[in-house]
């Protein structure tokens, strides 16, 4: 039998975790490290300048004081006895869309999976109810997993895969989007009057490029954006290269 790690960025009691180990009972090996508590918006950030506790809950599930990518770190090094052969993220209880997919915990943790050269998935529910059925998502990621364990991934590929909510049943291959959304600041005062800042986000719905993750999910299909660790242009390199000389000259002044 496959064995799957399980991991997330909203905590190891978060539904959306419990109801992913639930959908792949029987299917695979399950192990699940995750953090102890939420850690949205901590992309692939590593813990280095305090001890990343490890609490075990029970057989093959473990509690991490750190990161997501932290408990991916710990899991392949520490406390796995084989190398897994997927490592699934999620399902989020939000969307990871467009400029999200480099802020979100969820991402970074199927990132630092890819590091490793293992096949990963960050799964998505694109809700922010405070009550949701995370159903739908699982069924799409145990099925995603049934496809990448029989043909593989491509080596340092991960897979960013957005449900909509409600789902009309589709499913795109899709681009990561532009920015479609304007960063905002909601600023306050403490008692003691030090100014403070609540930070969110305004969504825009126009200028949505029509084969891209926001396009999917805004038309109720599934977004699935394959993403690769190498974020190097290779048309800027090639045009910019000849500024070695130049640079070289001044700086050997």
């Amino acid at each position: 039998m496959k064995h799957v790690l399980l991991t997330n960025d909203d905590g190891i009691h978060a539904e959306g975790l419990r109801v992913l180990a639930a959908a792949f009972a029987g299917f695979a090996d399950v192990s699940i490290v995750a953090p102890s508590t939420e850690q949205s918006g901590k992309a692939q950030s590593l813990t280095l300048r305090q001890p990343i506790v490890c609490n075990q809950f029970g057989e093959r599930e473990w509690a991490i004081d750190g990161t997501p990518a932290d408990c991916v770190i710990v899991a392949l090094h520490k406390l796995l006895t084989e190398k897994p052969d997927l490592v699934i993220s999620g399902i989020n209880h939000g969307a990871n869309l467009g400029e999200n997919a480099y802020y979100s915990g969820t991402v970074g943790a199927a990132r630092e999976a890819a590091l490793h050269h293992i096949p990963a998935v960050a799964m998505s529910l694109c809700s922010k109810a405070p009550k949701v059925s995370f159903e739908a998502a699982a069924r799409v990621a145990r099925e995603a997993a049934v496809l990448i364990l029989k043909e593989g991934l491509p080596d340092q590929v991960l897979l960013n895969v957005n449900v909509p909510e409600p789902w009309s049943g589709g499913v795109k291959f899709t681009r990561q989007s532009k920015k479609i959304t304007r960063n905002q600041l909601h600023e306050g005062k403490d008692p003691r009057g030090r100014i403070y800042f609540w930070l969110y986000e305004q969504r825009i719905d126009r200028d949505v490029e029509p084969d891209t993750d926001y396009a999917a999910i805004f038309d109720g299909t599934v977004s699935v954006t394959p993403l690769h660790l190498d974020a190097t242009d290779t048309k800027s390199l090639n045009h910019l290269s000849h500024w070695a000389a130049p640079l070289g000259r001044a700086l050997g002044r």
